[in-house]
């Protein structure tokens, strides 16, 4: 064999190991339902999960357990995911910024076996972030002034 031929497979071969290892935690969006059957399957199996937080009539989350001058990297609440189930999170992190404002929240975890889904990321999708907002020329034009 050339030496052109077996660098060329060695390349093949780096290749398909980087793609190996790169689509080998590749999740999927489920509901609580779902990541529970998964995680009895294999509980290393990340996923995210869709829902919003359950507030009450004033607006204040439910089950939300934060105490940071306990454990500052302890956060639990509860979600009800797209399909309408509850379920308790534990969070491994610090409280988000803005958690009290997000509209929709997703999920990256897995459940365990207490029946408790315990994650690793939370995504918050805050509605002020994508309302539509008209920037009027006035405007802009004395921040480019002020600059």
């Amino acid at each position: 064999m050339k030496k052109t031929h077996i660098i060329g497979l060695i390349l093949i071969a780096v290749a398909i190991g980087i793609i190996m290892i790169t689509t080998a935690d590749v999740s999927t969006y489920v509901g609580f339902d779902e990541a529970e059957s998964i995680s009895q399957q294999d509980p290393s199996q990340k996923v995210h999960v869709v829902g919003t937080l359950k507030k009450d009539a004033a607006g204040k989350i439910m089950g939300l357990n934060y105490n940071p001058a306990l454990d500052a990297n302890r956060l639990e609440f509860l979600v009800q995911d797209s399909l309408g189930r509850e379920n308790q999170v534990v969070f491994a992190g610090p409280k988000p910024q803005d958690l009290e404002k997000s509209e929709k929240i997703v999920l990256v975890g897995s459940m365990h076996s207490d029946k408790v889904f315990y994650c690793d990321k939370i995504n918050l999708k805050c509605p002020s972030k994508y309302q539509e907002g008209k920037i009027s020329a006035d405007s802009s034009a004395s921040v480019a002034a002020k600059n």
